[in-house]
C-alpha cells in the first residue's frame, strides 16, 4: 500500500545518508528485511563485538605456545611460562571464526551475488577463514603439537579488511610502488657499483692493516654487500672504515662518497618520490570518499521525492521539508550536525526542496567541527569583577608558568646534587618542602581559574583539564605522603612504610610535575603547531598505525617459526616473542659482532658501544652462525625495506601533508582565541577536492544493482 512505499522510502533515505555520513558504498539491498538487517549490522554494539573479536585473536598471540606470559623477558633468569593447554586457545579461535562467519556471511547477503563476485577483499575473506579453518582442524588432529600454524600469519587479515581507510590506504600504497621501486633500483645499482669497487680496492694483500678490512666486511660478495647495505643504514659508521683508515686516510674518500649517494640523495630522493605520489593517489581516495557521500545524500533526495506525499513536478522532483524532518529524527548522526540542518530547515520559508537546496543542506556535514567555549560567569559584585580579570588574564597563566618552571629547575638542583648519594645518605627535606609550597600554589592557581572562568569553562579547554588533573593527583599524593611519614623535618629519611617508601612517592611526585610543565605548549605557537599535528596524525591516521601493526605482527610470527628452537638459553628452550620484536630494529648491529666468529682478536670497545650490539652479541652465541649470516639476513632486510625505508617514508609524508596544510591555514585565518577546529583527514584535502557533477551522481544511480529509480 501507499503508507507501507512510503516508509519504505523513508527507510531507504535514513540508510543512505547514514552511508554517505560514514563514506560507505550504497551498492547493497534496500527492501525492508535487508535495510533492518543493514542498520543491525552497523549498529554500534555489532561493530564492537567485531572489533572485540579481531582484538581477541589477535591477542592470542601473548598465550599461545611460546607464551610470553613471564614476568622477566630476560631468557637466561625467567622462569618456564605457562602454556595453555590443548583446546583451550582453539576454543577461542573457533568462537572468532564464527563470528567472522557470520560477518562475511551478512556482508556477502546485503551486497547481492552479483556484487559478491566483484569484490576481492570478500572472496579473500572467505579464503582466508578457509585456509584457518583446515589449520584449525589439523592443529586439533596432532593434538597441538604442530611446528608451522599458517592461521596465525593470516590473523592481521581480519584487521584490514574491517576498515575500509586501510584498504584505501593499502590501495594507495600498492599505486606508489612502481614509482618507489624505480628508486629502489637505483638504489641497488648504487650497492652493485660500490660493493665491487670495495672489493677491488680492499682485496686480500699482505699488509695485515688493509688484511683486516677484509676480513671483517669485504671477504666475499655477500659480505661485501652486506656491510654497505647496513652502511646505508648507518649502523655500522665509522666502524666498517676504521681498519681501512688507520693504514691510510685516503680510504675514507670511498666511504664518503658511498653516504652522500645513498643518504643524502638517493633515500630524500626516495621520501621526495613517495610524498608527491601518495599525496596524489590518497588525494583521489579522498575525492572518491566525497563522491560516496554526494551520492549517498542523492539517492536519499531521490527516494524521498518518491513519496506519496510530494506533489509530481515532470520537470523537477521536489522533497518535503516534513519528510526530511521525519528522516532526520531517525538518522544516526552527530548531535551538531543534526541541530544544525534542523536549524536551517526551521528558517527555511519554503515547504518543498530541491536537489540543489537538499545536497546543500547537508554539506554541514563537510564542515570543521567547531567547538566554542562556554561564557564566563558574569558576577554582580564589583571586587569579584577585578578578581575575574585579575585571574582570567593571560599573564597569570604565565606567571604558572614561570612557577612551573622554578619548581623543574628547583628538582634539577636537588637531583645534581644528590647524583652520587646513597638512598641512606640523602635528606629528603629541602625537596619535600618546597614540593609542598609549589603543589599549595597549583591548587590555589587552579581555583582562582575556575572562580575567573567558571567550571564549565575551565574544563572545556584541554590544557585546563590536563593541569587541573594532575594538580589534584599530586595534592592527593602529597597529602598521603604527610599521613604516612609525617611533615618535612631535617633528616627526612624514614623507613619503608606502606606500598610506596619515601623515595618512591617523592620521584613520582617530581615526574608528575615535570610532566605538568607540558602545560605550557599551549603557549608556544609554533610548538603548540607541531603538537596538534602529532595529536591530528593520532586520531585521523590509526589506519596506518593499523597497516603498521599488521607489518610487526605477520613479521613477528614469520619470526617465530623460522627462527623457532634457535635460541637455546640456560634450561630454556623457548624462544620469546619479544625477541624477534627487538631484533627487528637491532639486526643491522650484527656485522659489529660476526668479527669474534671469524677473528680471534676483537675490538670490544667497538663492539660494545650500542646496548643493542651487547643484546646481539649474546644472541650470537647461541644462534647457529650459518643461519644467522646467510639466510637470516634476506628475513631481517625484507623487515628493513618494509618498514623503515616504505613505512617510514609514508609516514613522513603523510606528516609533511599535515603540517603545511596546518601552516597554511594558520597563515591564512586569524586565531580565534575561544574556538577551536577540529579536522579530519578528508577535510585535510577539502579546498582542492571537486564536486560531482549531477550527471555523473544520477548515471551512478541508475547502475545501482538493488535501487529501481522512478526517473
Amino acid at each position: 500500500g501507499t503508507g507501507a512505499d512510503n516508509d519504505l522510502h523513508i527507510n531507504q533515505a535514513i540508510v543512505f545518508i547514514e552511508d554517505a555520513i560514514q563514506y560507505r558504498s550504497i551498492n547493497h539491498r534496500v527492501d525492508s528485511k535487508s535495510l533492518w538487517l543493514y542498520r543491525w549490522y552497523y549498529s554500534r554494539t555489532c561493530q564492537w563485538i567485531l572489533s572485540l573479536t579481531i582484538t581477541i585473536i589477535l591477542a592470542l598471540v601473548f598465550i599461545e605456545k611460546p607464551s610470553s606470559l613471564t614476568i622477566t623477558s630476560d631468557v637466561r633468569f625467567r622462569l618456564p611460562a605457562w602454556n595453555p593447554p590443548c583446546g583451550l586457545t582453539e576454543s577461542i579461535e573457533l568462537l572468532c571464526f564464527l563470528v567472522f562467519m557470520l560477518d562475511v556471511s551478512v556482508k556477502s547477503y546485503l551486497i547481492g551475488w552479483e556484487e559478491f563476485w566483484k569484490n576481492k577483499w570478500l572472496m579473500a575473506y572467505i579464503l582466508t577463514l578457509i585456509v584457518s579453518l583446515t589449520d584449525w582442524i589439523v592443529s586439533l588432529s596432532l593434538f597441538c603439537a604442530e611446528d608451522v600454524r599458517i592461521r596465525r600469519i593470516l590473523r592481521p587479515f581480519f584487521l584490514l579488511q574491517n576498515s575500509s581507510m586501510m584498504k584505501k590506504t593499502l590501495k594507495s600504497i600498492n599505486s606508489t610502488l612502481p614509482e618507489m621501486a624505480s628508486v629502489v633500483l637505483l638504489l641497488a645499482v648504487h650497492l652493485s657499483l660500490f660493493t665491487m669497487f670495495a672489493m677491488l680496492l680492499f682485496a686480500r694483500t699482505k699488509d695485515g692493516q688493509q688484511e683486516k678490512e677484509w676480513v671483517r666486511y669485504f671477504r666475499n660478495l655477500p659480505d661485501s654487500l652486506t656491510s654497505l647495505l647496513v652502511l646505508l643504514t648507518t649502523a655500522n659508521n665509522p666502524d666498517v672504515m676504521i681498519p681501512a683508515y688507520s693504514k691510510n686516510r685516503a680510504y675514507s674518500i670511498f666511504f664518503i662518497l658511498f653516504t652522500v649517494l645513498g643518504n643524502l640523495f638517493l633515500m630524500n630522493l626516495l621520501t621526495a618520490i613517495i610524498y608527491n605520489q601518495f599525496r596524489g593517489y590518497l588525494l583521489k581516495s579522498v575525492q572518491s570518499s566525497l563522491f560516496r557521500r554526494r551520492l549517498g545524500i542523492r539517492a536519499a533526495f531521490e527516494v524521498l521525492s518518491s513519496l506519496k506525499e510530494t506533489p509530481a513536478d515532470a520537470q523537477q522532483s521536489y522533497v518535503s521539508v516534513g519528510a526530511l524532518l521525519r528522516v532526520l529524527q531517525k538518522v544516526e548522526m552527530d548531535s551538531r550536525c543534526k541541530q544544525a540542518i534542523m536549524r536551517s530547515l526551521k528558517t527555511c520559508s519554503c515547504d518543498q526542496l530541491s536537489a540543489a537546496q537538499f545536497q546543500k543542506l547537508f554539506e554541514e556535514l563537510d564542515r570543521d567541527a567547531i567547538k566554542q567555549h562556554p561564557p564566563s560567569p558574569e558576577y554582580q559584585s564589583h571586587f569579584m569583577q577585578k578578581m575575574q580579570i585579575a585571574f582570567g588574564h593571560p599573564y597569570f597563566g604565565y606567571l604558572g608558568n614561570v612557577v612551573a618552571l622554578a619548581n623543574i629547575i628547583s628538582i634539577c638542583v636537588v637531583l645534581v646534587m644528590d647524583a652520587d648519594k646513597q638512598p641512606s645518605e640523602r635528606d629528603d627535606f629541602f625537596l619535600g618542602a618546597i614540593n609542598c609550597f609549589f603543589i599549595l600554589y597549583y591548587m590555589l592557581e587552579m581555583l582562582l581559574k575556575i572562580l575567573a572562568m567558571g567550571l564549565k569553562r575551565y574544563l572545556s579547554y584541554p590544557s585546563n583539564r590536563f593541569d587541573g588533573l594532575l594538580t589534584v593527583i599530586l595534592l592527593v599524593l602529597e597529602i598521603a605522603t604527610f599521613s604516612v611519614y609525617g611533615f618535612p623535618h631535617p633528616g627526612w629519611r624514614p623507613e619503608f612504610m606502606g606500598l610506596l617508601s619515601l623515595w618512591d612517592m617523592v620521584r613520582l611526585v617530581n615526574m608528575l610535575i615535570v610532566f605538568r610543565f607540558l602545560r605550557i605548549i599551549p603557549n608556544m605557537k609554533f610548538m603548540a603547531l607541531v603538537v596538534t599535528t602529532l595529536l591530528d596524525l593520532v586520531k585521523n591516521l590509526r589506519a596506518f598505525a593499523g597497516i603498521l601493526v599488521v607489518v610487526f605482527y605477520t613479521f613477528a610470527i614469520t619470526g617465530i617459526m623460522l627462527f623457532k628452537g634457535a635460541v637455546v638459553p640456560l634450561g630454556n628452550t623457548r624462544l620469546q616473542f619479544f625477541i624477534f620484536l627487538f631484533l627487528f630494529q637491532t639486526f643491522f648491529y650484527i656485522k659489529k659482532v660476526e668479527v669474534c666468529y671469524f677473528k680471534e682478536k676483537c675490538d670490544f670497545m667497538a663492539l660494545f658501544g650500542h646496548f643493542q650490539a651487547e643484546v646481539i652479541y649474546c644472541l650470537l652465541y647461541l644462534l647457529p652462525i650459518n643461519l644467522i649470516c646467510r639466510w637470516a639476513k634476506i628475513y631481517f632486510v625484507a623487515w628493513w625495506l618494509i618498514s623503515s625505508v616504505i613505512w617510514v617514508n609514508l609516514f613522513v609524508a603523510l606528516l609533511l601533508e599535515n603540517f603545511i596544510h596546518k601552516w597554511d591555514r594558520r597563515c591564512h585565518r586569524e586565531p580565534l582565541s575561544d574556538i577551536e577546529y577540529q579536522r579530519t583527514v578528508e577535510l585535510m584535502f577539502r579546498d582542492v577536492l571537486e564536486e560531482p557533477t549531477e550527471e555523473e551522481l544520477m548515471e551512478k544511480l541508475h547502475q545501482h544493482p538493488h535501487l529501481q529509480l522512478c526517473r
